[in-house]
């Protein structure tokens, strides 16, 4: 994954190493470095600040072996990453379940995206996650709208072996949602994941909706699926989704087969919202913790 990104960054590193450390010798490398950036799908704003503060952060600093130098340029490069890939908040999400679950009531996810972002599936993948940390799940078919919805959510519930609550097509998908969550309460699960329509971004009526769903169901926790394949329309998405429904964390599926890398490098920068998980693979296991440091190790190959 990220092969191209990779190529960019390795490839700016070692014209970096072999040029005198001074703004104006940097500047035309670092303009180069910028366009492959924004060619690899990382957004505009993050492209300049990487440029930007890797021409502010090596300026006039004095290296004279040429292995300390490509040191030098790498711990820059990735320390400006991390910063990139770092949110202000955090979510440790099992904490979270687990302080909800000493006021004996339900942890509710509300999951928003568009159609074909993979957001059934990843929260498919999201209930074998919280299964395997012991936890009950229900799961919430709001999504009335799209036809064989419910069927694949249903699918995913019997394979896994848990409950989903269900309402006819065209039903309320508040409704339902609200309906799941009783349910959950009454019986003692740990945990309600509620699917929704997948809504085009610009779709005003629908992005109404979603948000008249979020004030009914007061999620604890509202989660965008964002595909990283999509590049910088993901990062589009973000910015409308929150704009609408206000999102806490985003979940970037197909994370493994992105060989550009510009979607999983912008998104989180420019939300503000962290990065939940990654999607790496068509397996309910395949869901990994998003971990900025080894992502950033991943993409420098350190």
């Amino acid at each position: 994954m990220f092969d191209r990104l990779r190529k960019g960054l390795s490839s700016a590193v070692s014209k970096i190493v072999v040029t005198e450390l001074k703004a104006e010798k940097l500047r035309p490398i670092l303009d180069e470095f910028r366009f492959n950036l924004i060619e690899n799908d990382v957004a505009v704003p993050v492209a300049y600040f990487i440029t930007d503060e890797l021409e502010k952060r090596l300026d006039g600093v004095q290296v004279n072996r040429i292995g300390d130098r490509k040191d030098l340029v790498k711990d820059t490069l990735h320390e400006i990453l991390i910063e990139i890939l770092t949110t202000k908040e955090s979510i440790d999400l099992i904490k979270r379940i687990e302080q909800k679950r000493q006021s004996k009531e339900p942890y509710v996810i509300l999951f928003v995206g568009i159609n074909g972002t993979g957001k059934t599936t990843s929260i498919a993948k999201v209930t074998h996650f919280l299964m395997k940390n012991g936890y009950s799940v229900v799961l919430s078919g709001s999504d009335t709208y799209r036809p064989g919805s419910i069927e694949q959510l249903e699918q995913h519930s019997k394979r896994l072996g848990v409950r989903m609550i269900k309402h006819d097509y065209g039903a309320d998908p508040a409704a339902v949602a609200y309906d799941t969550i009783s349910h959950a309460k009454s019986r003692g699960i740990d945990v309600v994941l509620i699917d929704t329509a997948g809504r085009i971004q610009t779709d005003r009526n629908l992005m109404s909706e979603l948000a008249k769903v979020k004030r009914v169901v007061d999620p604890d926790l509202t989660v965008l699926v964002i595909d990283a394949l999509i590049g910088n329309d993901a990062v589009l998405q973000a910015e409308e989704f929150h704009k609408s429904v206000s999102v806490d964390a985003n979940i970037l599926t197909k994370v493994d087969a992105d060989v550009k890398g510009g979607a999983s490098l912008s998104v989180a920068h420019v939300t503000g919202k962290p990065i939940l998980f990654i999607g790496v693979g068509q397996e309910y296991k395949d869901l990994e913790a998003f971990e900025p440091e080894r992502f950033t190790k991943m993409m420098l190959k350190l």
